[in-house]
C-alpha cells in the first residue's frame, strides 16, 4: 500500500478542521478515522498489480549516440481497471526516457508503452525492473508492485571514422589500377627480369639469366595483394585513459556556460574507443582490398577473437564483438599477447597493435618480446596521443604553466624516444591525435601496399 498526494492534502484539511473545532480531541479522532476509511476503500477498489502480464519488444542493437525504442505491452487480466503510473527502470547509462509513464488499462485489455533509450556507453544494457503503482478511484491510496521483464540492448561502437572511407577507397582503387610492374616488392609471384641497379638485393640476382647476358640480371616479384591483417587491441590499463573530447557527449556532461555558471568539461573517449574506431576503418579498407582481417583483444588474457569472417559480415561481426569489451585496470601481458598472435598467425602477416606509447609500459612489456614478433611478421603499432599535452607544452607566463610545459615536453620526448626504438626494430609507428588516428592508420596501410611490403 502507498499513500498519494491526495492523502496528504486530506490530512492538511483535517488539521485545519481540528484547529478550529470546539472539541479538538474528538475532531482528531474523527478526521483520522475518516482518512483511514477512505484509504482502505480506495485501496480495495484499486486495480491489482500482481496479475498484470508484461512483455517487451523492439530493437536490440543501437549505435552509441543514437536512440532506440523499446516497447512494453501491459495486459490486465483482472476484473478492475488499472490506472496509475509505471516506471521502466534501466541503468543510468542507458539514457531511458521518460522516467515515468501514465498507465490506464481497462479490465481484459492491453496497452503499449514506449521507452526511448539514448545510451551514453558501449556494451550491453539490461532492463532492471518495471514498477507499477495502481491508484484507487479516489486517488488517496495505491497498490504498488514490481515485475521482472528481461530485455537487453547492445550498444555498438559508433564508427565515426567511416566518413573517411570513401577517400581511402579512392586511393586504394588508384593503387590497384597501377600495372603490377610499376609496384614491385617482396612478393611470391614472379613478374619479370631487369638489369641490376645499385641498391638491389643481391639475393634476387638470377644467375642463369646473368650467364646468358653481358650484364647482371635480377628477378622482380609482384607484391602479394591478398594478405592477412591481424588487428590487436590492447585492453590493459593504459587503454582506459580518456583523451581528446568526446564526439558524442555523455548524458549530463554537455558543455554549458552562462552568467554565474561554470562551463562543464566533456571528458574524452577512452583510448580503447579511439582504437576501436581506427580498427573499424582499417578493417573496412583492408577487406575491400581483398585482405583477410582478424581481430584479437588482449590484456592478461584473450578477451575477444574474430577470425574467418566473410567480407560482407566482417564489420557487423567486429562491432558486435567490440561492444561489450571494456578496458581492464591491469598491466597488459605483452608476452602473452605475442604468444597469442604467434599461435594464431602461422604465416607472415601484418600485425597492427593498437596500444599506448607509454615509455614505461612498453620498455617493461612489449619491447623485450617484440623481436620475436617482428622476426616473423610485419608489425605496425598505432597509438593515440593526448592533444592536451601539446597545449600544455605551449604554456608560458606563470610558474605553474612553465612547470606544466616542462612536464609535457618530457612526456613528448619519451614518446619520441620510444618511437625511435620501435622503428629501429623494424616496427612501423603511427602516433596521432584522437580524431586523426583512424585516417592516419589507413594511410599507413595504403603506404605499405604501395611500397610492396604488404
Amino acid at each position: 500500500m502507498a499513500l498519494t498526494g491526495r492523502a496528504a492534502l486530506l490530512a492538511l484539511l483535517g488539521t485545519l478542521v481540528v484547529l478550529f473545532a470546539p472539541r479538538p480531541g474528538l475532531a482528531v479522532a474523527g478526521v483520522a478515522l475518516l482518512i483511514a476509511v477512505l484509504a482502505v476503500i480506495d485501496l480495495l477498489l484499486a486495480g491489482s498489480v500482481r496479475p498484470l502480464r508484461l512483455t517487451r519488444s523492439g530493437e536490440r542493437l543501437v549505435r552509441l549516440g543514437e536512440s532506440v525504442a523499446v516497447e512494453l505491452i501491459v495486459e490486465n487480466p483482472g476484473s478492475r481497471r488499472v490506472r496509475g503510473v509505471l516506471r521502466d527502470a534501466w541503468p543510468p547509462s542507458a539514457g531511458a526516457t521518460p522516467r515515468h509513464l501514465p498507465l490506464n488499462v481497462p479490465a481484459g485489455e492491453r496497452r503499449r508503452l514506449v521507452t526511448t533509450l539514448t545510451p551514453t556507453r558501449r556494451g550491453d544494457r539490461e532492463a532492471v525492473t518495471v514498477t507499477v503503482r495502481a491508484l484507487g478511484p479516489l486517488g488517496i491510496a495505491a497498490r504498488q508492485g514490481s515485475h521482472r521483464v528481461p530485455w537487453s540492448v547492445r550498444v555498438l561502437p559508433p564508427f565515426l571514422s567511416r566518413k573517411h572511407l570513401p577517400a581511402k577507397l579512392s586511393r586504394l582503387r588508384e593503387l590497384e589500377g597501377r600495372h603490377p610492374s610499376m609496384v614491385r616488392g617482396q612478393g611470391t609471384e614472379f613478374d619479370s627480369l631487369r638489369e641490376y641497379v645499385v641498391g638491389d638485393d643481391v639475393r634476387s640476382i638470377d644467375w642463369r639469366a646473368t650467364a646468358r647476358r653481358n650484364d647482371v640480371v635480377v628477378r622482380t616479384w609482384r607484391p602479394e595483394r591478398d594478405r592477412r591483417v591481424l588487428i590487436v587491441l590492447d585492453t590493459g590499463r593504459t587503454s582506459a585513459g580518456r583523451v581528446g573530447t568526446a564526439p558524442i557527449p555523455l548524458a549530463g556532461e554537455v558543455p554549458r556556460g552562462g552568467r554565474g555558471e561554470m562551463p562543464k568539461i566533456v571528458p574524452g573517449w577512452p583510448r580503447l574507443d579511439w582504437s576501436m574506431d581506427a580498427a573499424l576503418l582499417l578493417a573496412a579498407l583492408a577487406s575491400r582490398a581483398g585482405d583477410r582481417v582478424d581481430l584479437l583483444a588482449h590484456d592478461r588474457a584473450v578477451r575477444a577473437w574474430v577470425s574467418g569472417t566473410d567480407r560482407t559480415e566482417l564489420l557487423s561481426s567486429l562491432v558486435n564483438t567490440m561492444a561489450p569489451i571494456e578496458a581492464e585496470l591491469v598491466e597488459a601481458d605483452s608476452a602473452g599477447m605475442v604468444a597469442a598472435v604467434m599461435s594464431r598467425a602461422r604465416r607472415r602477416c601484418l600485425v597492427v597493435v593498437l596500444t599506448d606509447l607509454n615509455p614505461a609500459a612498453l620498455e617493461e612489456g612489449l619491447l623485450p618480446v617484440l623481436p620475436r614478433l617482428s622476426a616473423r611478421h610485419l608489425v605496425l603499432l598505432a597509438a593515440v596521443s593526448d592533444p592536451q599535452v601539446a597545449e600544455m607544452a605551449a604554456g608560458r607566463g606563470t610558474s605553474e604553466l612553465v612547470y606544466g610545459a616542462a612536464a609535457a615536453e618530457q612526456l613528448s620526448a619519451g614518446r619520441r624516444r620510444i618511437t625511435a626504438l620501435l622503428r629501429r626494430q623494424g616496427v612501423e609507428v603511427v602516433d596521432a591525435a584522437p580524431e586523426q588516428l583512424a585516417p592516419a592508420l589507413a594511410d599507413a596501410y595504403l603506404a605499405l601496399k604501395a611500397s610492396g611490403r604488404l
